[in-house]
């Protein structure tokens, strides 16, 4: 059974967790009490470990993680309100219409003019191989070239919007990515507290005692750290041990055989009275 998921660690900062702990193993080297990763466990055989122990290391830091994010809903509680109502004040109403409107023209329009210039271009010429060609053979030659022209221009007001898109969406989306980075100072504090004990208080040491314990062997697919600090998971032999080593083993009763004497058969000077 592997303890996966913390209890009080919620998802969106599960990453971060892991990144602090490939971090913490990837600068490994720098440390002394760290040295010897590699040599009875290397980085993936801890890196393991220490995902399974996420509950128990995550809760050497729990008082500052429990600070931490009630600072973050602080902030995101109205802004994320007032966000919401402005996108379904902006999506529900006319906006989103005009905006569906526009994307079926954007698309329909180059199609069905292309289908129109086909049609009466081949119509056209066709119909002036007759003798005498009909009256109105060179309008439909006409038409098909105008639905052409008309093609072209559709066709390039799609590519022109296309570009407008991206580089409106190339415009806004640094502006999110730094809002998300540049948290408040209060927000920032708590989340770099938290870090801090998470990595001095859980998973240094989580990793210095996986690398002492000397029951932990290259060869180990799934070793037991030290049980101080890493749960041991699964089922011990119960100990039998025999009547004669219990505590309260009083002495064994001892059994004698009675005395049996033969009886005196003598004369009749030894008859009783």
């Amino acid at each position: 059974m592997h303890m996966n998921s913390a209890p009080h660690l919620l998802a969106e900062d599960r990453p971060e967790y892991e990144r602090i702990l490939d971090d913490a193993l990837r600068h490994a080297h720098e440390r002394p009490d760290l040295a010897a990763v590699g040599e009875r466990l290397n980085a993936v055989q801890l890196r393991t470990m220490a995902l399974d122990a996420t509950a128990l290391i995550t809760a050497t830091a729990a008082a500052e993680y429990e600070h931490y994010v009630k600072a973050r809903e602080e902030l995101r509680g109205p802004a994320e309100g007032t966000g919401q109502d402005s996108d379904r004040s902006g999506t529900d109403g006319p906006n989103q219409s005009g905006a569906g409107i526009g994307a079926v023209v954007t698309v329909l329009a180059p199609v069905l003019a292309g289908t129109a210039a086909l049609i009466f271009l081949l119509s056209g010429y066709l119909l002036r191989l007759l003798n005498p060609p009909p009256s109105f053979a060179s309008t439909m030659v006409a038409a098909g070239w105008f639905f052409a022209a008309v093609m072209a221009a559709a066709i390039l007001a799609a590519a022109v919007g296309l570009l407008i898109t991206a580089l409106r969406n190339g415009s806004t989306a640094q502006p999110v990515e730094d809002a998300e980075n540049e948290l408040p100072e209060d927000v920032a504090r708590a989340r770099e507290a938290w870090r801090h004990a998470l990595l001095e208080r859980g998973i240094l040491p989580f990793l210095r005692d996986a690398l002492a314990d000397p029951d932990a062997g290259p060869a180990s697919r799934t070793p037991q750290p030290s049980a101080n600090r890493i749960p041991k998971i699964g089922y011990s032999r119960p100990d039998f041990t025999s009547p004669d080593d219990g505590p309260a083993a009083g002495p064994r009763p001892t059994f004698t055989s009675p005395d049996f004497t033969s009886p005196d058969f003598g004369g009749p000077e030894h008859e009783l009275d």
